[in-house]
């Protein structure tokens, strides 16, 4: 019990003293994870727009597409990945296997069919509500699709931040194509897989109270989000 009181003692040290180490996997993590939900985010969410006031041949098998990926093993979707980009894959010329760039991939492939669920959810809902009057005012189905965008966008928020909170706590596809390279594709999630495994428990649990204080604060704004959003419908 000893060995453990002294082992969070010297995880909060390390946070406290702003670790060089500590602050480059969390930086990291960061800009991976960030950059994937944007690039997700340019994907799924017209995606789920567009399921949301169309309709069309073939509609309800991609809805039922998309919620099944929602499922998408990581281990499964770093292994596809890494297949295509490796050397004997389609792109394996691009050299981008054990990068950064190859995890912002893998992530973007886990989040962007979340993503493009839930905007459709939130933004079927909104379609029923204002069918008619955007309608009367001549935007059909296709043209409704940036003004549900915009005046969904408080509710959007949260589906991102949800993206986000997805693709913070990955550990599996990003350990396959990153490789968990210390300096270069070393992740929160695969840094803690690594040093517990190592027996290194201080920076397994700084990294994991950093990981955790995300986390609350990401669902402490969605839920914020969440009220301004039902404030604003009052």
């Amino acid at each position: 019990m000893q060995d453990i009181g002294s082992a969070f003692a010297l995880a909060f040290g390390l946070i406290l003293s702003g670790d060089d180490g500590l602050a480059r996997i969390v930086g990291l993590s960061l800009r991976v994870s960030l950059t994937a939900v944007g690039i997700a985010a340019l994907v799924g969410l017209p995606l789920g727009a567009l399921l949301a006031v169309a309709r069309f041949p073939g509609r309800q098998a991609l809805v039922v597409a998309l919620n099944a990926l929602m499922g998408l093993p990581p281990v499964v979707a770093g292994l596809v990945i890494y297949i295509a980009l490796s050397r004997s894959g389609p792109f394996g010329s691009l050299g981008l296997l054990f990068t950064p760039t190859a995890m912002v991939i893998a992530q973007a492939v886990l989040i962007a069919p979340i993503l493009a669920a839930l905007s459709r959810q939130v933004l079927e809902a909104m379609w029923d509500e204002y069918a008619e009057q955007l309608r009367s005012f001549g935007a059909g189905s296709w043209r409704a699709v940036p003004t549900l965008l915009w005046d969904g966008r408080f509710l959007l928020t949260t589906v991102l931040l949800a993206g986000f909170g997805r693709a913070s706590a990955e550990v599996g596809a990003v350990m396959v194509v990153g490789g968990n390279i210390e300096g270069f594709t070393r992740v929160m999630t695969t840094a803690i897989a690594l040093e517990t495994s190592k027996g290194d428990l201080p920076l397994a649990l700084a990294l994991g109270v950093v990981l955790m204080a995300i986390v609350l604060g990401v669902n402490a704004l969605a839920q914020g989000l969440r009220d301004l959003a039902a404030r604003r419908g009052a």
